[in-house]
């Protein structure tokens, strides 16, 4: 596990402490992902000004995602968490990731006339 530093914020050369808190929550965030599901590997994917998004893919096919502040506080991490990141979300990448009932109704729900209403 490599002990990566976010990168500094705007007139400084340090990450600030908040950054840093950041970091350590999302990284512990991504080991408990992993050890919930076997392992697990990743891809970041920049939000634009919104952040950037940890999409997280279990051994066992399980997914989830995680919201950093910015690229470079994702990127500090995931390099935290030691996992493998993925630079892009290939075929090969999202076949292991395994979709549920819910998955699929969500997304059949638009082109059936829209979702159930309870």
């Amino acid at each position: 596990m490599e002990n990566a530093q976010p990168a500094p914020t705007a007139g400084s050369s340090e990450p600030t402490a908040r950054v840093r808190r950041r970091v350590n929550r999302l990284a512990r965030e991504i080991g408990a992902f992993g050890k919930a599901h076997g392992g697990t590997e990743g891809h970041v994917a920049h939000l634009g000004r919104k952040g950037a998004r940890i999409v997280l893919v279990g051994s066992d096919g399980a997914w989830g995602d995680l919201v950093a502040p910015s690229p470079e506080v994702a990127e500090a991490a995931v390099d935290r968490a030691g996992i493998t990141v993925h630079p892009t979300f290939d075929g090969a990448f999202a076949a292991r990731v395994r979709t549920g009932r819910y998955e699929w109704s969500r997304m059949a729900g638009s082109q059936l006339g829209g979702f159930a209403r309870r």
